[in-house]
């Protein structure tokens, strides 16, 4: 199991890293937030102290203590993030899957609008210098190369995310600083009176809380972030990210305060109140700002689809590991799946003001989604008083519903990005109540019943070897137990003689990173089951961690295997090991209902997009058998057939 003592650790290197890697989306988040809750609408006291008041209370609430405080409780062997916390409460609800897989789909298509909205707003800047840049092609061109650098790694430029950081939030306080001194009155802005006069008072202020939203938006990723942080950092760093970007909101409102005329369009009070001296080097911190944030998105999504698929929320597809750091992941499909999405973003809506109307839906959903699993977490893990925590839960629920319904309202600006969002949803939704239909077929069978047919095939010289070592995957639980396809595979057309079989189980665990294995054997030296034990952030290599258990036992003198030949000869020292996996497929003698037609065939056509059970299981191909065997879920009842008469 991965140690977490790491993340735990204060010290400079690991606040450093909690900067880099974790305040990308909502430090980044100053660029466009004051903006678009100003807009083009006339500058006034209600208006801007009101926005701002407005921001400051959503982070208390939703940010402060929602996440801080309470969500970075629900850690799940130091490990966070939406899957994180279904594997802890999932026994609790059945129903709580739907929550999951929204959260999940609505985090991921936040992946495909933060790195546009975040590098536009920043290299949008320019303009200021070059009027009438042309700036959707540098956007594109900074998202293209910075997903084609994605199979390579990031642990070198990853050293400098923390130090970059740095530099941001230290220019966020301090151009904001430079305005507050000029005008320290707009403190008073922390007063939530002020956010009421807005909400209730302003024409149409309630419908600002879609942009006062975007403010909190990387709260999320906070908690998604915890297995590489640690919570003591991550709440530590929080108190300095905090009052950096309150003092940058506040600079921000002072400046827009002291205008005579609105904003004109495409003016950003972010880099309108830096001096002109200092603009271009102000524009580049917050390009490379932005690109971390993106950074830790796209880095995020990786994760994700590697959890979902470890709990069979996702179809098997190849995962790369670019380096030997430990965690760092590359999915090439997910990589082309976002840069797609983020060109498109960019393309369609052609600046960041167009896309902040797409922007807030989704982690409006996610955040919802963390609320219910969050709830059952607190009342069944923690054992809080049911009252008070549905006390809580009604707060931050009343809270998120008024961002949803003020986002909600800006659909007709957003429909591409719901048609990203359905296909996430159903491609999880299919695959995993399709999984569930297809193992209610799975029959098991006691192995102790074969037993002696299985001794007397062993020893039967008449058949041909099959191999020396046979390996079946299996997902019998049981010690004892297989299933049946199984023992038909041995015996049926011809039969499969072998010197040891062996039933090899991975069973997947709540906790990330376990990696532990029980062997029980059933006849000596003849039938031996193994069960490897892998937490859903490992990647399954079943042939590896078999062999290095053949190994141990050999030499630790177990089971006998030591004094036996393994198939190795003077000509190939290799032993002889033959991995069976058995596949189904959908039998034509199915008669379904729609939803079932949809669903099962669905499910084998993203099975066939997908990786192989050889690749998805490490096993290598030269050691591998693959068997069809056909499920038949609905057998046609009623065929009318009549012979010719003669």
């Amino acid at each position: 199991m991965k140690s977490n003592t790491h993340s735990n650790r204060i010290t400079i290197a690991s606040l450093l890293i909690a900067l880099g890697i974790i305040y990308g989306d909502i430090g980044t988040s100053p660029l466009y937030v004051l903006k678009a809750i100003v807009g083009d609408r006339v500058i006034d006291e209600t208006l801007v102290l009101g926005g701002v008041s407005c921001i400051f209370w959503t982070l208390v609430f939703q940010t402060t203590i929602k996440y801080i405080i309470l969500t970075l409780m629900a850690d799940n062997q130091g490990e966070g993030g939406v899957f994180s916390l279904y594997a802890l409460v999932r026994r609790y609800g059945k129903g709580l899957v739907i929550p999951t897989i929204l959260g999940a789909t609505t985090l991921l298509a936040d992946g495909i609008i933060t790195p546009p909205i975040s590098v536009a707003s920043a290299v949008e800047g320019l303009e200021m210098i070059i009027p009438d840049l042309p700036t959707v092609p540098i956007v594109v061109v900074i998202l293209s190369l910075l997903f084609f650098f994605q199979r390579f790694g990031t642990q070198r430029v990853g050293s400098f995310f923390g130090p970059v950081m740095v530099v941001w939030f230290s220019m966020l306080f301090v151009v904001g600083l430079s305005q507050i001194l000029h005008f320290p009155d707009v403190f008073k802005a922390l007063n939530p009176a002020y956010a009421y006069r807005l909400l209730v008072l302003y024409p149409h202020g309630f419908w600002l809380l879609g942009a006062v939203f975007l403010a909190t938006t990387g709260a999320e990723a906070l908690y998604s972030d915890l297995g590489h942080c640690g919570k003591k950092n991550i709440r530590i760093t929080w108190a300095f990210v905090k009052v950096c970007l309150m003092i940058n909101y506040l600079g921000q409102a002072a400046w827009l305060l002291h205008q005579d005329s609105p904003l004109l369009a495409g003016r950003n009070p972010f880099f309108e109140m830096m001096p002109s001296w200092f603009l271009l080097p102000g524009i580049l911190i917050a390009t490379a700002a932005t690109i971390i944030a993106s950074q830790a998105l796209i880095s995020g999504s990786y994760t994700l689809i590697s959890e979902a698929m470890s709990l069979n929320f996702w179809p098997r597809v190849a995962v790369r590991q670019p380096t030997e750091l430990k965690g760092q992941i590359y999915i090439p499909s997910v990589n082309t799946i976002l840069w797609m999405g983020c060109v498109m973003m960019i393309l369609y809506f052609q600046s960041s003001t167009h896309m902040e109307a797409a922007y807030g839906f989704s982690i409006t959903v996610a955040m919802m989604m963390t609320t219910i699993l969050l709830t059952y977490f607190l009342i069944y893990k923690l054992k809080w008083n049911i009252v008070l925590v549905i006390a809580i839960m009604l707060l931050f629920g009343t809270i998120e519903l008024s961002f949803f319904i003020t986002n909600v309202a800006k659909i007709k600006e957003r429909w591409m990005f719901l048609f990203f969002e359905l296909f996430i949803f159903m491609v999880m939704y299919v695959w995993y109540y399709a999984r569930k239909i297809n193992n209610r077929f799975v029959k098991f069978t006691e192995l102790g019943k074969y037993t002696g047919l299985i001794k007397e095939l062993s020893q039967d010289d008449s058949i041909p070897k099959f191999a020396t070592h046979l390996i079946y995957l299996t997902k019998a639980n049981h010690r004892e137990q297989v299933e049946e396809k199984i023992i038909k595979s041995i015996f049926s057309k011809k039969p499969k003689r072998a010197d040891v079989y062996w039933f090899l189980h991975i069973h997947r665990t709540d906790e990330p990173y376990t990696l532990k294995y029980d062997v029980a054997e059933l006849v000596d030296d003849k039938i031996i089951k193994v069960t490897i034990h892998v937490g859903f952030r490992i990647q399954p290599r079943s042939e590896l961690f078999f062999k290095r258990i053949v190994q141990e036992l050999v030499a630790n003198k177990e089971l006998n295997l030591h004094i036996r030949p393994d198939g190795s000869t003077k000509y190939n020292t290799e032993p002889d090991f033959k991995f069976v996996v058995i596949e189904k497929f959908l039998s034509v003698e199915n008669e379904f209902t729609l939803k079932e037609g949809v669903l099962l065939n669905s499910y084998f056509f993203l099975k066939h997009l997908g990786q192989s059970d050889e690749k998805a299981f490490g096993l290598d191909k030269s050691d591998v058998i693959i068997e069809q065997v056909p499920l038949v879920y609905h057998q046609v009842q009623h065929v009318e057939l009549s012979r010719n008469s003669r």
